[in-house]
């Protein structure tokens, strides 16, 4: 399967951008949300849809729609086994090493299975219990077993009732769908996880952000498709809005919340509820990459170690994952730990660690890169 190295790219600056977010350091706030009111996540979710609809479309056009199953339950089934792991090395080292120096960093997030160790386990590998910084992965995993139904019944019946019916869901989840259905959970099964450790990552609002991501990659493979242009007056109202999320974020008085402490208006840029006005800098910003993304990327010299990062983006989320946390049972939360060389010398050792990670796991594959193609391409341009 050809590869498109720009995506491979962006895959790696998503990654980078998260590992540096997740990390306790001095850079940690003013990188988090660089571009606006967007994070990384966004931005990882969206590329992956937007690969798995140009593959697994194009493996149901030309193999079939039980072959496109098959894969999209191969993928499902090395997410979840990558979740399992990780989990493992948290219940293990992260927990035994966070307990021995006492460190609070862990002990607030494994407090639901240090109380219930046995219970957590069991909730984990059925991926309920969600600790945090684990919480990506099991939605990751829900979307690819949905994919496959989604997408074989977008290719015979068209997307229109599919967004449509993503959308209403979406706009459920803005007014309490998940709490509504955990508390219906609990009343009937007795469900004893707490809903706060179930994943801070509200899954029936990221869906609309997935199958948005699928239907733009499953319409690069069809019949007559036409490339992604946007209107004139689009693009520049799109730059002005990206533009002006971008000041507001790095030079408003209120950071990383855009309306300071009301609560309520910060709702509408909610990460986790993937609130409104959040979708709306998302998509400005997308329009522009759209249209300035391909030239600017052709204009500058390959970053191979972002592509090989992001052509390795599994095993590499997984590596930051390990790294992240042994920092915390090591060092705990705080982003002042260390002086600035330290900060310096431990985002090097990081960044070291998972490029060995991404060189080893291309290495392990066997991985000849086909030839790289441009993104046009894959834009339909």
């Amino acid at each position: 399967m050809k590869r498109y190295w720009e995506i491979d790219a962006l895959r790696g600056l998503m990654l980078v951008l998260m590992t540096v977010t997740h990390l306790p350091t001095r850079l940690t706030d003013p990188l988090g949300q660089p571009f606006g009111f967007v994070s990384a996540a966004e931005g990882f979710v969206l590329l992956s849809a937007f690969v798995s609809g140009l593959v697994y479309s194009r493996i149901a056009r030309t193999q079939g729609v039980d072959s496109m199953r098959r894969a999209f339950w191969r993928r499902a089934l090395k997410v979840y086994l990558s979740q399992a792991a990780t989990l493992l090395f948290l219940f293990t080292v992260i927990s035994a090493v966070g307990l021995r120096i006492d460190q609070p960093a862990v002990k607030n997030l494994l407090s639901f299975y240090l109380a219930n160790p046995r219970e957590g386990f069991l909730y984990s590998l059925l991926l309920i219990y969600e600790p945090a910084l684990l919480d990506i992965l099991p939605m990751y995993i829900f979307f690819m077993l949905l994919s496959p139904w989604v997408l074989a019944f977008a290719l015979r019946h068209g997307w229109t009732g599919v967004m449509v019916a993503s959308a209403s869901l979406w706009a459920l989840a803005q007014f309490g769908l998940s709490e509504w259905l955990y508390g219906l959970t609990v009343r009937h099964t007795g469900l004893a996880v707490p809903f706060h450790e179930m994943g801070a990552f509200n899954a029936f609002a990221w869906q609309f952000l997935w199958f948005a991501g699928l239907w733009i990659g499953a319409g690069r493979n069809a019949p007559g498709a036409q490339p992604l242009r946007f209107p004139h007056w689009l693009v520049s109202l799109a730059g002005a809005a990206a533009l002006y999320g971008f000041w507001w974020r790095h030079h408003g008085i209120n950071g990383q919340a855009p309306f300071g402490g009301d609560v309520e208006l910060n709702l509408l840029f909610d990460k986790w509820q993937l609130g409104p006005l959040r979708l709306v800098n998302l998509a400005v910003l997308g329009i522009v990459a759209v249209r300035f993304g391909p030239a600017f990327m052709r204009r500058i010299p390959r970053l191979q170690w972002l592509e090989d990062l992001g052509s390795a983006s599994l095993p590499v989320f997984c590596a930051h994952l390990v790294a992240v946390l042994l920092v915390l049972a090591v060092y705990g939360d705080s982003q002042t730990a260390r002086p600035w060389w330290g900060d310096v010398l431990l985002l090097a050792a990081v960044f070291g660690w998972l490029y060995g990670v991404a060189r080893a796991t291309l290495w392990w594959d066997g991985r000849q890169k086909p030839p790289a193609l441009p993104l046009s391409r894959a834009l339909g341009d």
